[in-house]
């Protein structure tokens, strides 16, 4: 494969096979919590794909780990990379090919390859299966049972059918228990923000039935297609193409002509139909917050037919606390977009959702301040209008925490070190002024920080103007807390952990234990050195990495409800403090529990890599 994409996911396979990026495990692995395990900790030791060829109670063998680490993402689409940046950057700007032609000349090759085939036929519809003879992957103890992890949910507009106005998205899909029919339905999950709720909406007020098909596998390129960030206007199937370098490849089911179309060259292919307003419990699942996302109503597939093609093979991943390998469909999608986000938000240079926080809990974004050229800025003006056109861009407005500074020294070039960005906002934001709330709005379907589902704050948190403050590194000698407070540890420079008393049990009730932290300490105070404080469950554990830091802070905190402050007031309905900034990101009674293995797997998934074990050396 020199110039050209892959046709399939078993070419895909093999070609890893052949360059050493994949091996084979010959032994029978259980897909209830051991295969999600192994993957665990393959992708935490930076291991290979792995191939699964004897799965307990399943025909098909099963592959994780393709988008395992960064370079093997690259490898996978090594022709194809830069040609659909040049088209992304066209769609967003198409002024650019005139501005600067050379940059472009391969563009209408690749826009070629973006028009979907229509095919009478396909491999994916050469056999059917049931339900139960799928892989039945479960990742997680508590799980409501078998889920797919990596599922390729396609729609069309029922006003306007075809692949021109559909929708392709990575939406959960329980395929066994709570109250479903046995190989018959299917939970769909998809949350806020989402292309397929449109067109469960337009069927809906048609009176109608939405048909769906749910393909697993197939070219790799269909998969990161389907968790692409991408322009209005330009389909998932098209970049798809583009991003494949091969003519995405259509099929009409035989059971149903005039149904949405089928990707011929997918593994498998569950056909069936979202009655307008039928919902049935889904969940509970692991997921990418690193907590549970609990049982709650969404829509039922009926569940018409399943195809597969011969020697079909079921991709799955694990979503847990980051980072896992969801974490590299991230940093590629950023490689892939990053450089269109100037054209999309004016004035913004860079935008970086944190993977360790969750994604959506906390993002983080470099402005430019352009208002007043003629005087040096001392407070942030330009960078407000740009966070709220932030937060009012497809999934980034789900974003809870938003971080933003301009950057009058430009040295924060990238995003990604963290602990730079966060030093900068923190040595210049004035908390007197810097924070604004956007209270009872929505969050992220996952996040169960705020008062239900869905429902939450955000608060943006900006910086602009001269360094206010020197950041100490040490816990100040004389600092005194408050009785039940203990063990401060520093995170960051001038981010302090300290342990606090647990919250109480009433799910409604306001604490008082953060109020009577900050009423211990007046501005004058050496805690106040540190403009944020953290508490929390344990400070050994926040402070011990950043990863630790950055999940406890903003996974555990609903902005409205949990952001107190030294010396706080509410001035013409503006909140501010003159002190440290107080975060209480302690776990509290509606937050959904944290993943944990079972003990039993794990020792055997341990033993699985001692020496003499198939898995040694690997993990």
């Amino acid at each position: 494969m020199a110039t050209m994409g892959y046709a399939s996911l078993a070419a895909c396979v093999a070609d890893l096979e052949r360059h050493g990026h994949l091996i084979r495990i010959e032994q029978e692995v259980d897909p209830h919590l051991e295969a999600a395990a192994i993957q665990r900790r393959v992708y935490a030791a930076d291991g290979p794909a792995l191939l699964f060829t004897r799965v307990k109670g399943c025909d098909f063998p099963m592959v994780s780990n393709l988008f395992g680490n960064l370079e093997r993402a690259r490898f996978i689409f090594r022709d194809a990379l830069r040609r659909v940046s040049q088209l992304i950057a066209l769609k967003v700007d198409p002024s650019a090919a005139i501005k600067q032609p050379w940059r472009f000349l391969g563009v209408p090759y690749t826009a070629l390859h973006a028009l979907p085939r229509q095919v009478q036929n396909g491999p994916v519809l050469r056999h059917t299966t049931t339900l139960d003879r799928l892989p039945q992957m479960t990742s997680w103890p508590r799980d409501g049972g078998p889920f797919i992890t990596l599922p390729l949910v396609y729609s069309e507009d029922p006003a306007n059918p075809g692949p021109q106005r559909s929708n392709l998205g990575m939406y959960r899909i329980q395929l066994a228990g709570n109250e479903y029919a046995a190989n018959q339905e299917v939970g769909l999950h998809y949350q806020l923000h989402r292309g397929i709720g449109i067109h469960h909406t337009s069927a809906a007020q048609r009176g109608e039935r939405l048909p769906v098909n749910v393909f697993v596998g197939g070219p790799p390129a269909l998969t990161l297609s389907a968790v692409m960030p991408l322009p209005e206007g330009l389909s998932e199937l098209f970049f798809a193409g583009a991003l494949g370098m091969r003519r995405l490849r259509l099929a009409r089911p035989p059971h149903a002509p005039n149904g949405p179309r089928i990707a011929a060259e997918a593994d498998f292919c569950i056909c069936g139909h979202i009655d307008p307003d039928r919902t049935l419990p889904e969940g509970p699942f692991g997921d990418h917050l690193g907590y549970y996302s609990l049982t709650h109503p969404f829509p039922v597939l009926t569940v018409d037919r399943i195809y597969h093609r011969p020697g079909a093979i079921w991709p799955f991943t694990v979503v847990g606390r980051p980072p896992q390998e969801d974490t590299t469909f991230g940093a590629l999608i950023h490689e892939i977009t990053g450089p269109v986000i100037p054209t999309v938000l004016p004035g913004v240079r860079s935008v970086h959702a944190v993977d360790a926080a969750g994604v959506h809990p906390l993002l983080l974004a470099i402005g430019t301040e352009r208002y007043t050229p003629y005087a040096q800025p001392d407070a942030p003006q330009e960078i407000l209008t740009q966070a709220n056109a932030i937060l009012g861009q497809g999934q980034m407005s789900l974003a809870k925490y938003l971080l933003i500074s301009d950057d009058p020294s430009d040295t924060l070039d990238h995003l990604q070190d963290i602990p730079a960005f966060l030093t900068q906002l923190l040595a210049r934001f004035d908390p007197r002024r810097d924070l604004h709330f956007y209270t009872r709005t929505t969050i992220d379907t996952l996040d169960y920080s705020g008062q239900g589902l869905n429902k939450g704050s955000k608060v943006v948190i900006a910086a602009a103007g001269p360094v206010r403050r020197e950041l100490p590194t040490q816990v100040p000698a004389d600092l005194q807390l408050p009785s039940g407070f203990h063990t401060p540890r520093v995170c960051l420079p001038g981010v302090l952990a300290i342990t606090a008393p647990p919250h109480g049990d009433d799910p409604q009730g306001d604490d008082p234990q953060p109020p009577r932290f900050c009423q211990s300490f007046d501005p004058t105070a050496s805690l106040n050195t540190f403009p944020l404080v953290v508490l929390c469950d344990d400070s050994e554990f926040c402070a011990r990495t950043l990863n630790n830091f950055l999940w406890v802070t903003f996974t555990r905190s609903n902005p409205e409800c949990d952001i107190y402050g030294v010396g706080a007031s509410i001035r013409h309905k503006h909140w501010g403090c003159l002190g440290s900034v107080v975060i209480d990101a302690r776990s509290k009674p509606h937050h959904a529990p944290p993943l944990e293995e079972d003990p039993t797997v794990t020792a055997r998934v341990e033993a699985l890599a001692a020496p003499g074990g198939p898995l040694h050396g690997v993990y």
